[in-house]
């Protein structure tokens, strides 16, 4: 469990942080970029859960909690030792995918199929969603590039990959299902 009664500490004052393993690396680097960006994501995940309702708000909610299993599993390198650690790492799983493609399944089943790229807007709700959805493929873009430099859990790329889907279909939900999507019109102000 997570006690945190101090909230700061000052050892990050000359630029670097502890990763979950306790080494010290720059503020700055990739990996805490990475999973820093998985933070910001879940921020935005809360502006749109305040546009939210029902089985959406839920799925979001669950969808935060998998983004601090995200930020846990990418602040702990060296998946190697994962074996012979005090505590066992927290890794994402195929299951939080698996859940992730289930729910797009769902929402997609009744949508139309798109015939034009749709431009992010329409209703509040589909417009965090979209900020969510570029956020999601910023931190994928990131977690790929540390995946060249270092070994990570595989799992977490796909679920962000998965996740940036499911907030593009699950914003079409919420511009009634996808009749009042605001459609790109190439060329149109030439």
């Amino acid at each position: 469990m997570v006690v945190l009664n101090k909230i700061y500490t000052k050892t990050g004052d000359a630029g670097e942080t502890a990763l979950g393993n306790g080494a010290r690396v720059a503020k700055h680097s990739l990996r805490v970029t990475a999973y820093g960006t998985s933070d910001e994501l879940n921020s935005f995940v809360g502006v749109a859960r305040l546009e939210a309702q029902g089985e959406i708000d839920v799925a979001l909610s669950r969808i935060q909690n998998d983004l601090f299993d995200l930020g846990a599993d990418l602040c702990r390198p060296d998946m190697a030792q994962d074996a012979d650690a005090e505590y066992p790492p927290l890794r994402m799983i195929d299951a939080q995918v698996a859940r992730l493609e289930t729910e797009i399944d769902a929402m997609n089943a009744d949508l139309d199929p798109l015939r034009s790229f749709i431009l992010p807007g329409g209703s509040a709700l589909a417009a965090h969603l979209h900020v969510c959805r570029t956020v999601s493929r910023r931190a994928e873009r990131l977690c790929v590039e540390l995946a060249t430099m270092e070994a990570i859990n595989t799992a977490a790329v796909t679920y962000l990959n998965r996740l940036s889907d499911w907030f593009f279909v699950a914003a079409r939900r919420a511009n009634n299902g996808g009749k009042d999507d605001v459609l790109w019109v190439p060329g149109a102000n030439r």
